[in-house]
């Protein structure tokens, strides 16, 4: 009895001590629908001066299964601007006990650009662990400084869905005199424990469980608590700037990092001044250079901000033909502006996901550059990193968000042009019929234009038949036996439309039962997603993009069967969209389909979202209508 005693004592002493990572330490709400717990994380920040910061990390996080790998996060960008001073890690298993310790010498080193010797300045040293088992935790510490206090380090109280916090801690330092400002985002449901001082400020939270996601949520960081610091006075590249206004910012971007970089060679230069000779339009000379710049570059990915700020000079853009955004948007605009267009470096978030740079708060944001051309009409924006796109055409990535856009005189926000639903089409005009052994033959022409026509434009440059094939199965999944006969996929760079001409069969399409037999109306365009029902849903919900669809088919059915009956005309309106279909009756066997969806984009409160599942539940059902014909 003693030994169990003193067993249990040593095990108590041992669970409670300091630094202690045994799993059973952490609260059990906290593992729950969580596969990664941050146990702690300190991040300290201090701004030493207008031309320097330094930050400290400490994170210990147990990861619980395979899915929360990704939360682990023990990596650090170096360049010429910010030096790693150190960098190690020790893993834990389950127990606490250590299992590995992993110095800097053991973290993978790697240009950001690999394999592009140009870029090679800008690298990344990163942690590649393969656990044996689950669960095990991670302390992770690193030491950095840099000399672009113009961007600094924001603070995001969770990383990513479905992990916990048991305890993370935020503190910035910075000294009196050089404008210091931070904004806050989301706080307002979240028990968050501020301290501010002269100079510093301090932020803390504990025991957060992990977040869900849910269909329809606004993007992430728009959901959870997250603060951004900026610098009214900073340096970038070593170029101290005063930025109390966008027009200040941009004035001292437009000066140090881009301004100078406007060399190419002579014979760039005689090559697009001969592309362009003749032509008065701008925009008509501006569509030449950026299909010359597609023929001429490829793209390396470097985000903003991880491969420094300031382009790679524009001679060896033209020498060597590549470059990331950066390189290849001020590439572009050095072009131009030798055959007499105007355009303008912008810096931009690019992602599917939406995200607007905050005008409101004058700091250096972004993650990408495109450039924007002027005119009296409208703006144009060129995504200069594509050899595909149409000009003008930066699709999902780039639509209807703030960015900065950087002039001689300074810098401006400007929104990027919106899809409304009429642009994002997709009209479907198509026939079909149907046999008397229920086996379908059908034809269409389908047309997309807008982000349909961006999440579809791929498919003409498939050439793999086999592919190709099997990309339309999945797109017709309802319909079995599937049988391509024929694809033809033009793509009109200029009307910036998909034209998809096919054909094919199916066998056995309808079903049979004794005299009768009954089919899906809808072959070629069914919309089957019916969002997640949320008994208590957490969060507001937003349609980012709109689009349209328009069907109009004719059915021909076999001549021994008569219908049973006609559904009637369906027409749903709701403030999240339209949708009506109708079956008119051309001849005995000969049928008129009609189908029209419109879905709104927009924020809504969650108390609508039931609401919109029913709608689109609608949608589903009358999608899925089966005509039932009867033999005569």
């Amino acid at each position: 009895m003693k030994v169990k005693v003193l067993f249990f004592l040593l095990v108590s002493i041992n669970l409670f001590s300091q630094d202690n990572w045994n799993i059973l330490l952490i609260p059990k709400e906290l593992k729950e629908k969580a596969n990664s717990v941050v146990r702690y994380q300190n991040i300290d920040v201090e701004i030493v001066s207008q031309k320097n910061y330094k930050l400290k990390t400490k994170k210990v996080i147990t990861v619980l299964n395979e899915y929360g790998l990704r939360n682990i996060d023990a990596r650090e960008f170096f360049s010429n601007s910010e030096k790693i001073n150190t960098i190690e890690a020790i893993i834990y298993d389950a127990f606490g006990k250590e299992i590995k310790k992993i110095k800097r010498k053991d973290f993978i080193d790697q240009s950001v650009a690999d394999g592009y010797s140009i870029l090679s300045d800008n690298r990344v040293l990163y942690l590649d662990y393969t656990p044996t088992q689950y669960p095990f935790t991670i302390v992770y510490e690193s030491e950095k400084q840099s000399i672009n206090t113009a961007f600094l380090p924001s603070w995001y109280v969770i990383d990513d869905y479905f992990e916990s916090i048991q305890k993370s801690e935020f503190t910035i330092k910075f000294p009196e005199d050089i404008g210091f400002k931070y904004k806050e985002h989301n706080f307002s449901q979240y028990d968050i424990l501020k301290q501010e001082k002269a100079n510093s400020l301090h932020y803390s939270i504990e025991n957060l469980s992990a977040l869900k996601p849910e269909d329809y949520s606004p993007a992430f960081e728009n959901i959870v608590p997250n603060v951004i610091f900026g610098l009214e006075k900073f340096s970038l590249e070593g170029v101290v700037g005063v930025g109390n206004t966008w027009e200040e910012f941009g004035k001292v971007y437009y000066d140090e990092l881009i301004n100078s970089n406007t060399e190419i060679s002579p014979e760039t230069i005689q090559t697009i001044t001969t592309l362009t000779q003749g032509i008065k339009d701008p925009i008509e000379k501006a569509k030449i250079i950026y299909k010359y710049v597609q023929s001429k570059t490829r793209y390396v990915s470097i985000q903003l901000g991880i491969g420094g700020w300031k382009p790679m000079l524009a001679k060896d853009v033209d020498r060597l033909g590549y470059g990331d955004c950066k390189a290849l948007s001020n590439y572009t605009r050095v072009l131009l502006d030798n055959v007499g267009v105007t355009s303008y470096y912008t810096v931009i978030y690019g992602d599917t996901n939406r995200k607007d740079l905050d005008k409101d708060f004058v700091s250096y944001q972004g993650n990408h550059v495109i450039l924007t051309i002027p005119s009296e009409k409208k703006n144009y924006f060129l995504e200069c990193t594509s050899q595909t796109n149409p000009f003008a055409f930066g699709g999902d990535f780039t639509d209807n968000r703030f960015a900065l856009m950087i002039k001689p005189e300074g810098g401006f926000i400007v929104k990027t042009n919106e899809f409304t639903p009429l642009d994002s089409y997709q009209k479907t005009i198509g026939k079909y019929s149907i046999d008397k052994d229920g086996n379908l033959k059908a034809s269409a022409q389908i047309k997309s234009g807008g982000i349909q026509y961006d999440r579809r434009a791929y498919l003409s440059r498939v050439n793999n038949e086999k592919e190709l094939h099997k990309t339309y199965k999945n797109r017709w999944n309802w319909i079995s036996n599937l049988n391509i006969q024929n694809i033809d996929i033009k793509e009109n760079r200029e009307t910036i439309e998909l034209v998809e001409n096919f054909s094919f069969s199916a066998e056995n399409y309808c079903n049979k039962a004794g005299n009768s037999v009954y089919f899906t109306l809808n072959v070629f365009n069914k919309n089957e997603n019916i969002p997640d029902k949320y008994r208590n849903r957490k969060n507001d919900f937003e349609i980012v993009r709109g689009y349209y669809d328009s069907d109009e088919i004719e059915i021909t059915l076999p001549n021994d069967f008569e219908i049973e009956f006609l559904p009637e005309q369906i027409d749903l309106t709701t403030e999240f969209g339209t949708y009506s279909m109708s079956i008119e009756k051309k001849a005995n066997n000969l049928l008129y389909y009609k189908r029209d969806l419109t879905i709104y984009s927009g924020d809504f409160p969650k108390d609508s979202y039931e609401a919109y599942r029913k709608f689109r539940e609608q949608i589903a059902k009358n999608d899925n209508l089966k005509l039932v014909l009867i033999k005569k």
